[in-house]
Protein backbone atom coordinates (compact mmCIF):
# COMPACT_ATOMS: atom_id res chain seq x y z
CA UNK A 1 0.00 0.00 0.00
CA UNK A 2 1.43 3.49 -1.17
CA UNK A 3 4.07 4.42 -3.32
CA UNK A 4 7.36 5.77 -2.62
CA UNK A 5 9.17 8.88 -3.98
CA UNK A 6 12.40 9.83 -4.29
CA UNK A 7 13.70 13.58 -4.45
CA UNK A 8 17.64 13.96 -5.38
CA UNK A 9 20.17 17.07 -5.54
CA UNK A 10 24.12 17.49 -6.88
CA UNK A 11 25.06 17.88 -2.85
CA UNK A 12 24.19 13.98 -1.84
CA UNK A 13 20.67 15.14 -0.33
CA UNK A 14 18.30 12.36 -0.77
CA UNK A 15 14.53 13.34 0.56
CA UNK A 16 12.17 10.44 0.34
CA UNK A 17 8.36 10.58 0.74
CA UNK A 18 5.34 8.70 -0.05
CA UNK A 19 1.46 8.97 -1.31
CA UNK A 20 0.50 7.20 2.12
CA UNK A 21 -0.38 10.07 4.50
CA UNK A 22 1.59 12.70 1.98
CA UNK A 23 4.60 11.53 4.80
CA UNK A 24 7.81 12.69 4.75
CA UNK A 25 9.48 9.43 5.64
CA UNK A 26 13.61 10.01 5.63
CA UNK A 27 16.34 12.14 4.95
CA UNK A 28 19.51 11.60 4.06
CA UNK A 29 22.04 14.52 4.19
CA UNK A 30 26.16 14.42 4.35
CA UNK A 31 27.85 14.92 7.60
CA UNK A 32 31.08 17.16 7.75
CA UNK A 33 33.03 13.92 6.74
CA UNK A 34 30.25 13.40 3.63
CA UNK A 35 28.98 10.53 5.44
CA UNK A 36 24.78 10.57 5.05
CA UNK A 37 23.22 10.73 8.32
CA UNK A 38 19.89 9.65 8.41
CA UNK A 39 18.17 12.83 9.89
CA UNK A 40 14.67 11.73 10.41
CA UNK A 41 13.04 9.17 12.79
CA UNK A 42 10.79 7.29 10.76
CA UNK A 43 10.01 3.27 10.11
CA UNK A 44 10.60 0.50 7.67
CA UNK A 45 7.21 -0.27 5.66
CA UNK A 46 4.04 1.86 4.59
CA UNK A 47 2.38 -0.59 7.09
CA UNK A 48 3.94 0.77 9.91
CA UNK A 49 3.27 4.05 9.00
CA UNK A 50 -0.42 2.78 9.00
CA UNK A 51 -0.20 1.49 12.32
CA UNK A 52 2.22 3.57 14.19
CA UNK A 53 1.05 6.23 16.45
CA UNK A 54 4.24 8.47 16.67
CA UNK A 55 3.08 10.47 13.64
CA UNK A 56 6.77 10.41 12.37
CA UNK A 57 7.22 12.78 9.26
CA UNK A 58 3.60 13.06 9.46
CA UNK A 59 1.18 16.06 7.67
CA UNK A 60 -1.31 17.13 10.25
CA UNK A 61 -4.50 18.46 9.58
CA UNK A 62 -7.00 19.97 9.20
CA UNK A 63 -6.06 21.48 12.22
CA UNK A 64 -2.51 20.93 14.11
CA UNK A 65 -2.00 20.66 17.83
CA UNK A 66 -4.99 21.08 20.20
CA UNK A 67 -8.18 22.71 20.74
CA UNK A 68 -9.56 23.35 24.05
CA UNK A 69 -12.53 21.23 25.33
CA UNK A 70 -12.96 19.09 21.60
CA UNK A 71 -15.05 22.22 20.18
CA UNK A 72 -14.96 25.47 18.92
CA UNK A 73 -17.74 28.42 17.57
CA UNK A 74 -18.11 29.43 13.88
CA UNK A 75 -20.46 31.88 12.54
CA UNK A 76 -22.60 31.19 15.50
CA UNK A 77 -22.64 27.24 15.48
CA UNK A 78 -20.81 25.61 17.79
CA UNK A 79 -18.69 22.91 16.42
CA UNK A 80 -18.18 19.35 18.43
CA UNK A 81 -15.25 17.64 17.37
CA UNK A 82 -13.66 14.34 19.06
CA UNK A 83 -11.99 14.20 22.26
CA UNK A 84 -8.69 12.39 21.94
CA UNK A 85 -6.35 14.05 24.19
CA UNK A 86 -7.31 14.74 28.11
CA UNK A 87 -10.47 16.17 27.02
CA UNK A 88 -9.42 18.21 24.23
CA UNK A 89 -8.96 17.90 20.34
CA UNK A 90 -5.54 16.50 19.23
CA UNK A 91 -3.96 17.11 15.24
CA UNK A 92 -8.20 16.81 14.34
CA UNK A 93 -7.98 12.95 15.32
CA UNK A 94 -8.91 10.59 15.43
CA UNK A 95 -9.24 10.29 11.42
CA UNK A 96 -5.52 11.60 10.57
CA UNK A 97 -4.92 12.85 7.45
CA UNK A 98 -1.41 10.94 7.32
CA UNK A 99 -3.33 7.51 8.07
CA UNK A 100 -4.80 8.07 5.00
CA UNK A 101 -3.81 7.91 0.79
CA UNK A 102 -3.09 11.10 -1.06
CA UNK A 103 -3.06 11.22 -4.80
CA UNK A 104 0.01 12.23 -6.52
CA UNK A 105 -0.52 14.66 -8.71
CA UNK A 106 2.58 15.39 -10.11
CA UNK A 107 6.10 13.20 -9.28
CA UNK A 108 9.76 14.17 -10.60
CA UNK A 109 13.36 13.81 -8.53
CA UNK A 110 13.03 17.30 -7.02
CA UNK A 111 9.40 17.66 -6.64
CA UNK A 112 6.44 16.01 -5.92
CA UNK A 113 2.73 17.09 -5.44
CA UNK A 114 0.28 15.61 -3.42
CA UNK A 115 -4.09 16.14 -3.02
CA UNK A 116 -6.94 15.00 -0.87
CA UNK A 117 -9.91 15.82 -0.96
CA UNK A 118 -11.82 16.76 2.42
CA UNK A 119 -15.54 16.43 2.43
CA UNK A 120 -17.87 18.57 4.34
CA UNK A 121 -18.15 17.32 8.27
CA UNK A 122 -14.96 15.77 7.88
CA UNK A 123 -12.81 15.20 11.35
CA UNK A 124 -16.22 17.56 12.62
CA UNK A 125 -15.41 20.98 10.37
CA UNK A 126 -17.56 22.44 7.94
CA UNK A 127 -16.97 22.77 4.49
CA UNK A 128 -15.29 20.68 1.81
CA UNK A 129 -11.57 21.07 1.33
CA UNK A 130 -9.64 20.12 -1.55
CA UNK A 131 -5.76 20.24 -0.46
CA UNK A 132 -2.71 20.09 -2.24
CA UNK A 133 0.95 19.70 -0.31
CA UNK A 134 3.91 20.58 -2.59
CA UNK A 135 6.96 19.34 -1.51
CA UNK A 136 10.29 20.26 -3.70
CA UNK A 137 14.54 19.70 -2.94
CA UNK A 138 16.37 22.55 -4.26
CA UNK A 139 20.01 23.13 -4.90
CA UNK A 140 20.44 24.61 -1.96
CA UNK A 141 19.68 21.99 0.47
CA UNK A 142 16.17 23.16 1.44
CA UNK A 143 12.83 21.19 1.49
CA UNK A 144 10.41 23.76 1.05
CA UNK A 145 6.64 22.43 2.02
CA UNK A 146 3.66 24.25 -0.05
CA UNK A 147 0.50 24.33 1.49
CA UNK A 148 -2.40 24.83 -0.41
CA UNK A 149 -6.11 24.36 0.34
CA UNK A 150 -9.62 26.33 -0.94
CA UNK A 151 -12.73 25.25 1.16
CA UNK A 152 -16.51 25.15 -0.03
CA UNK A 153 -17.44 26.71 3.57
CA UNK A 154 -15.50 28.95 5.75
CA UNK A 155 -13.47 26.77 8.32
CA UNK A 156 -10.48 26.21 9.99
CA UNK A 157 -7.34 25.40 8.32
CA UNK A 158 -3.87 24.59 10.46
CA UNK A 159 -1.34 22.48 8.67
CA UNK A 160 1.66 21.46 9.39
CA UNK A 161 4.87 19.07 9.02
CA UNK A 162 5.37 16.95 12.31
CA UNK A 163 8.89 15.50 11.58
CA UNK A 164 11.22 14.26 14.29
CA UNK A 165 14.61 15.06 13.58
CA UNK A 166 17.95 14.02 15.25
CA UNK A 167 21.25 15.51 13.33
CA UNK A 168 23.08 13.10 15.37
CA UNK A 169 21.36 9.98 13.29
CA UNK A 170 17.83 9.05 13.57
CA UNK A 171 19.40 6.25 15.70
CA UNK A 172 21.51 8.34 17.98
CA UNK A 173 19.90 8.38 20.99
CA UNK A 174 18.60 11.72 22.56
CA UNK A 175 18.89 15.30 21.07
CA UNK A 176 19.85 16.96 24.10
CA UNK A 177 23.09 18.27 23.11
CA UNK A 178 22.06 19.32 19.82
CA UNK A 179 21.54 23.04 19.86
CA UNK A 180 17.73 24.77 19.24
CA UNK A 181 17.61 28.26 18.00
CA UNK A 182 14.17 30.22 18.08
CA UNK A 183 13.76 33.32 17.22
CA UNK A 184 10.51 34.78 19.91
CA UNK A 185 10.70 37.03 22.35
CA UNK A 186 7.73 35.07 23.99
CA UNK A 187 5.56 31.70 24.12
CA UNK A 188 2.04 30.77 25.41
CA UNK A 189 1.88 29.15 28.78
CA UNK A 190 -0.93 26.16 28.74
CA UNK A 191 -2.87 24.82 31.10
CA UNK A 192 -2.79 21.03 32.68
CA UNK A 193 -4.03 19.21 29.47
CA UNK A 194 -1.67 21.85 27.35
CA UNK A 195 -4.02 23.74 25.94
CA UNK A 196 -2.65 27.78 25.81
CA UNK A 197 -3.95 30.04 28.65
CA UNK A 198 -4.40 32.99 26.65
CA UNK A 199 -1.49 34.91 28.02
CA UNK A 200 1.63 35.55 25.62
CA UNK A 201 4.30 35.45 28.02
CA UNK A 202 7.96 36.94 27.64
CA UNK A 203 10.86 34.21 27.63
CA UNK A 204 13.19 36.37 28.93
CA UNK A 205 15.06 34.47 32.15
CA UNK A 206 13.12 31.99 32.01
CA UNK A 207 14.01 28.56 30.18
CA UNK A 208 12.00 29.10 27.28
CA UNK A 209 14.71 31.45 26.14
CA UNK A 210 16.36 30.06 22.87
CA UNK A 211 17.09 33.63 21.09
CA UNK A 212 20.77 32.63 22.08
CA UNK A 213 21.42 28.96 20.33
CA UNK A 214 21.57 26.69 23.37
CA UNK A 215 21.78 23.06 24.21
CA UNK A 216 18.15 21.33 24.04
CA UNK A 217 18.98 19.90 27.72
CA UNK A 218 20.59 22.62 29.12
CA UNK A 219 17.23 23.86 30.93
CA UNK A 220 14.90 20.95 29.78
CA UNK A 221 14.69 20.09 33.40
CA UNK A 222 14.38 23.06 35.22
CA UNK A 223 11.88 23.81 38.19
CA UNK A 224 9.57 25.82 36.13
CA UNK A 225 5.81 24.77 36.13
CA UNK A 226 5.35 24.94 32.10
CA UNK A 227 8.03 22.22 31.60
CA UNK A 228 6.87 20.59 34.17
CA UNK A 229 3.24 20.40 33.15
CA UNK A 230 4.53 19.40 29.75
CA UNK A 231 7.41 16.92 30.56
CA UNK A 232 10.14 18.86 28.73
CA UNK A 233 9.75 21.32 25.61
CA UNK A 234 5.81 21.04 23.98
CA UNK A 235 4.85 24.58 23.46
CA UNK A 236 4.31 27.46 21.08
CA UNK A 237 6.55 30.26 20.50
CA UNK A 238 5.22 33.73 19.38
CA UNK A 239 7.76 34.24 16.42
CA UNK A 240 9.15 37.40 15.94
CA UNK A 241 8.90 38.95 12.11
CA UNK A 242 5.95 38.31 9.73
CA UNK A 243 6.03 37.13 6.73
CA UNK A 244 8.45 34.27 5.12
CA UNK A 245 11.41 34.51 7.50
CA UNK A 246 14.31 32.32 9.20
CA UNK A 247 12.85 31.44 12.79
CA UNK A 248 15.12 28.71 14.51
CA UNK A 249 17.57 26.24 13.95
CA UNK A 250 18.84 23.01 15.21
CA UNK A 251 22.51 21.88 15.35
CA UNK A 252 24.81 18.90 15.73
CA UNK A 253 28.21 19.41 16.94
CA UNK A 254 28.86 15.84 16.03
CA UNK A 255 27.79 15.15 12.89
CA UNK A 256 28.13 19.26 11.82
CA UNK A 257 24.63 19.47 10.41
CA UNK A 258 22.40 21.86 10.78
CA UNK A 259 18.72 23.00 9.83
CA UNK A 260 17.49 26.10 9.46
CA UNK A 261 13.62 26.67 9.91
CA UNK A 262 11.76 29.14 7.68
CA UNK A 263 7.45 30.12 7.97
CA UNK A 264 5.79 32.69 7.39
CA UNK A 265 3.17 31.28 10.34
CA UNK A 266 2.90 33.52 13.50
CA UNK A 267 4.05 30.21 15.65
CA UNK A 268 6.18 27.17 16.54
CA UNK A 269 5.91 24.32 18.74
CA UNK A 270 8.92 22.79 19.67
CA UNK A 271 8.03 19.56 20.75
CA UNK A 272 10.95 17.32 22.38
CA UNK A 273 9.50 13.98 21.94
CA UNK A 274 8.24 13.54 25.38
CA UNK A 275 5.14 11.13 25.03
CA UNK A 276 6.92 8.52 22.67
CA UNK A 277 7.82 5.26 25.33
CA UNK A 278 8.95 2.48 22.89
CA UNK A 279 8.57 2.96 19.67
CA UNK A 280 9.95 0.37 16.97
CA UNK A 281 11.49 2.29 14.12
CA UNK A 282 13.77 2.30 10.39
CA UNK A 283 16.38 -0.04 10.37
CA UNK A 284 15.52 -1.87 13.94
CA UNK A 285 15.97 1.22 15.72
CA UNK A 286 13.98 1.31 19.12
CA UNK A 287 13.03 5.41 19.79
CA UNK A 288 12.38 6.41 23.17
CA UNK A 289 11.66 10.03 24.82
CA UNK A 290 13.56 12.55 23.81
CA UNK A 291 15.38 10.98 20.72
CA UNK A 292 13.81 13.28 18.19
CA UNK A 293 12.55 17.41 17.98
CA UNK A 294 9.73 18.86 15.90
CA UNK A 295 9.70 22.00 14.58
CA UNK A 296 5.51 22.16 14.04
CA UNK A 297 5.21 25.64 12.47
CA UNK A 298 1.78 26.87 13.45
CA UNK A 299 -1.11 29.09 13.99
CA UNK A 300 -0.95 29.32 18.11
CA UNK A 301 -2.96 26.02 19.62
CA UNK A 302 -6.92 26.33 20.48
CA UNK A 303 -6.29 29.87 18.17
CA UNK A 304 -9.93 29.71 17.32
CA UNK A 305 -11.44 29.72 21.03
CA UNK A 306 -9.01 32.77 21.90
CA UNK A 307 -9.74 35.73 20.69
CA UNK A 308 -6.39 37.60 21.23
CA UNK A 309 -4.49 34.90 19.05
CA UNK A 310 -4.02 34.99 15.47
CA UNK A 311 -7.37 33.48 13.80
CA UNK A 312 -7.15 30.29 11.99
CA UNK A 313 -9.98 30.63 9.70
CA UNK A 314 -10.21 30.45 5.89
CA UNK A 315 -13.22 31.76 4.38
CA UNK A 316 -14.96 30.20 1.60
CA UNK A 317 -13.64 30.04 -1.81
CA UNK A 318 -10.33 31.54 -0.05
CA UNK A 319 -7.22 30.23 -1.15
CA UNK A 320 -5.36 28.63 2.24
CA UNK A 321 -1.31 29.09 1.20
CA UNK A 322 1.42 28.83 3.68
CA UNK A 323 5.08 27.82 3.42
CA UNK A 324 7.43 26.20 5.22
CA UNK A 325 11.15 25.30 4.34
CA UNK A 326 13.54 23.03 6.23
CA UNK A 327 17.28 23.87 4.97
CA UNK A 328 20.25 21.95 5.55
CA UNK A 329 24.32 23.11 5.87
CA UNK A 330 27.19 21.00 6.61
CA UNK A 331 29.89 22.46 8.22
Amino acid sequence: MGNIYTLKNDNGMVVTLSDFGATLVQILFPDKEGTPVDVTLGYDHISDYEKGGGFFGAVVGRVANRIGKAKFTLNGKEYQLVDNDNGNNLHSGPEFMNKRMWKTVAADDKKVTFALHSPDGDQGYPGAVDITINYELTADNEIKIDYRAVPTADTLLNMTNHSFFNLDGHNAGDVLDQKVFIDADAFTPSDETLIPTGEVRSVTDTPMDFRTAKRIGKEIEADYEPLKIAGGYDHNWVLNGSGYRLVGSLESEKTGIKMEVYTDLPGMQLYTGNFITTELGRDGAVYKKRQGVCFETQFFPDAINKEEFVSPITKASEEYQTMTTYKFISK
